[in-house]
């Protein structure tokens, strides 16, 4: 009953921060109204600016910031223990995570839809315009690269997901065209879509579609980011009602109702226990495997500061300002909106990564497969996955699928069932990041292509980074350089078919802490934001010092530090994409310190907002 309990306490506590502090930020402070013209309508283009249900809004934000972000983390940080993990994913979404999103999405929207980078050129000045655009350009690199990497291992580890990842892109197309043409209610191609999606899990790896399967889960890894990266190209350049949206709708859908699933399996794994682990055994009961802290695990750095870069999604993850800024916010029709799209996605994916921290933790111990063949069940299976932090990303993305697919068994679902479904689970989500993120790498492009250009080719009709302001040149940069980075073999190894990617995993421990530097910096554009117009600040300036400092920390500690740093191993793409990073955040700290005594009561200039709300809404 324990987990049950944990479970349902953490669901109501984000059902009531959502109407108690979410509220408070959309009303008196950031003063929502809906008589604000937003960028969708005011700058509509039928491509990027879109006005468009707040439904569907939700669905592409929630899967865009969600990806396997609140899967992963959390999946490995438990290996401190459950406590560290779910305090962390509490606290962290409701006071650091949803405010920050909020607060990107509601600058972005008063913005014309810029991105946060481009907003901070204005807040503070062009230097810091070029600056947080160059951090922009190499954070969203690696995570094109290293998500693309996380969907070629899934494949490899549960191929019957291919088939229904793979059907969901024709679908998705077919439901955005209905709904575009027809302008139908949401209801039904809700239901056509979810049952379509549930039908291709339960019968896509059967017969010839599961040796489809078996088939493309041993290409190179490579060759499934090449793909992956294409896809996401074309998904790029598209219209956002064409796929974006639809495929993103699709998938929140899924995920809310595997959600529902999942938690009723825990329901009923907690009352009655688990799937028996052999016919006409008994049910095993559901208790917390893991340890409630673990401060020394094996091979595992500090607890702090890396508990606070290993789970980013579900507590707060500065990619999460790139979507507010960089999609949603160019596709909500009214500004009230914000606080269900922004605040909402984000408590919402707090309880994902909650139900993640119980599905390994408690569902992984009522039974897995053992070596020689038997099954393990309580400390012992959660002991058998989690042996050290070098174990690799595999057995963790592992721990949450056989985990959750316990909860499921105890319901009824079959195990074979059970496990596609949360296969698909992952990949999808991971889908959906790729192709957001390569969108926003484009905005990002084009962005630092017109900031560059007057600086160094002034009075030229042309020059070399043309192409880049093109939306097809700027989204070629984007997926080049991510296939570049993911592409790498492992140190000291000749580039080969079969080589390429698999040195791409070195970007993951680069990825946190760029990641999570992000969301400090984007704290700092909404505390400029807030500052200029003599509104409070009090409750950002906390998580926005945290965000800058925890980051930092980690990143010196394994540039310098750690066991493993990367200068004392000569991972020396690490080291150069770090300490360009760390000098881009202090620069952008001293150029903020400096303005922040003389910019209270100080409006920036550049394009007014879309319209001044006089009144809360």
């Amino acid at each position: 009953m324990e987990v049950l309990f944990i479970a349902l306490l953490a669901g109501f506590g984000f059902i009531v921060a959502y109407h108690t502090y979410g509220r408070w930020l959309g009303q008196r402070i950031f003063r929502l109204s809906a008589a604000a013209v937003c960028p969708s309508a005011k700058l509509e283009d039928g491509v990027d600016y879109v006005p468009t249900n707040r439904s569907i809004v939700f669905g592409h934000h929630f899967t865009s910031i969600a990806g396997t972000g609140p899967i992963v983390g959390p999946a490995i940080a438990v290996i401190w223990g459950w406590l560290p993990a779910l305090l962390w994913v509490l606290l962290g979404s409701v006071f650091i995570g949803a405010v920050h999103d909020l607060g990107s999405l509601v600058v972005s929207l008063r913005n014309n839809g810029q991105t946060v980078g481009d907003i901070a050129g204005r807040m503070l000045n062009p230097r810091v315009r070029i600056l947080f655009l160059l951090t922009l350009l190499m954070a969203l690199a690696i995570v094109l690269a290293v998500f693309g990497l996380v969907i070629a291992a899934v494949f490899r580890i549960f191929p019957a997901s291919i088939f229904p990842v793979l059907v969901q892109i024709p679908l998705a197309v077919a439901i955005g065209l209905w709904l575009h043409r027809k302008n139908v209610n949401l209801l039904l191609p809700s239901l056509i879509a979810l049952g379509l999606m549930y039908l291709s899990v339960i019968y896509g790896n059967g017969g010839w579609l599961g040796a489809f399967n078996q088939t493309l889960a041993q290409w190179p890894a490579i060759v499934w980011v090449a793909l992956l990266l294409g896809y996401a190209f074309v998904a790029s350049v598209l219209p956002v009602w064409t796929l974006l949206q639809p495929r993103d709708y699709i998938n929140s859908l899924q995920l809310i109702t595997a959600l529902g699933l999942v938690l009723a399996g825990l329901a009923a794994a907690a009352l009655f226990g688990g799937p028996p682990v052999a016919d006409g055994g008994e049910r095993v009961p559901l208790a917390l495997a893991a340890p409630m802290v673990q401060w020394n695990p094996e091979g595992a750095p500090l607890i702090f500061p890396f508990l606070f870069i290993t789970i980013a999604c579900g507590a707060i993850s500065g990619f999460h300002c790139l979507v507010s800024s960089g999609t949603s916010s160019k596709q909500l029709r009214r500004e009230t909106d914000a606080r269900f799209v922004g605040y909402g996605s984000m408590v919402t994916e707090g309880f994902l990564a909650t139900m993640v921290i119980l599905a390994c933790c408690a569902g992984l111990g009522l039974g897995i497969a053992a070596a020689d063949g038997g099954v393990l069940t309580g400390q012992a299976a959660w002991a058998e996955r989690y042996t050290s932090w070098s174990a690799g990303l595999g057995p963790n993305v592992a721990a949450f699928v056989d985990g959750s697919a316990n909860f499921l068994a105890a319901i009824g679902i079959p195990a074979a069932a059970g496990v596609a479904l949360m296969g698909v689970l992952v990949a999808s989500f991971a889908g959906t990041t790729m192709d957001t993120a390569c969108r926003l790498q484009r905005y990002v492009v084009q962005e630092l292509a017109a900031a560059l250009r007057p600086v160094s080719f002034r009075g030229g009709p042309w020059h070399p980074l043309s192409w880049l302001g093109s939306r097809h040149g700027a989204t070629a940069f984007a997926v080049g350089s991510a296939l570049f980075l993911a592409g790498m073999p492992q140190p000291g190894q000749e580039w080969t078919l079969a080589s390429a990617g698999t040195g791409g995993m070195v970007l993951w421990p680069m990825f946190g802490a760029t990641n999570q530097l992000l969301g400090g910096l984007a704290f700092l554009v909404i505390a400029f934001y807030l500052w200029r117009r003599q509104l409070p600040v009090w409750f950002v300036l906390l998580p926005m010092v945290f965000m800058l400092v925890m980051p930092m920390w980690a990143m010196c500690w394994q540039l310098f530090i750690g066991p493993e740093s990367w200068i004392a191993t000569g991972k020396w793409v690490l080291v150069t994409m770090g300490l360009a990073t760390i000098a881009l955040e202090i620069w952008m700290i001293i150029e903020a310190v400096r303005l922040f005594p003389r910019a209270r009561g100080v409006l920036e200039e550049g394009p007014a907002e879309c319209v001044r709300p006089s009144t809360a809404g």
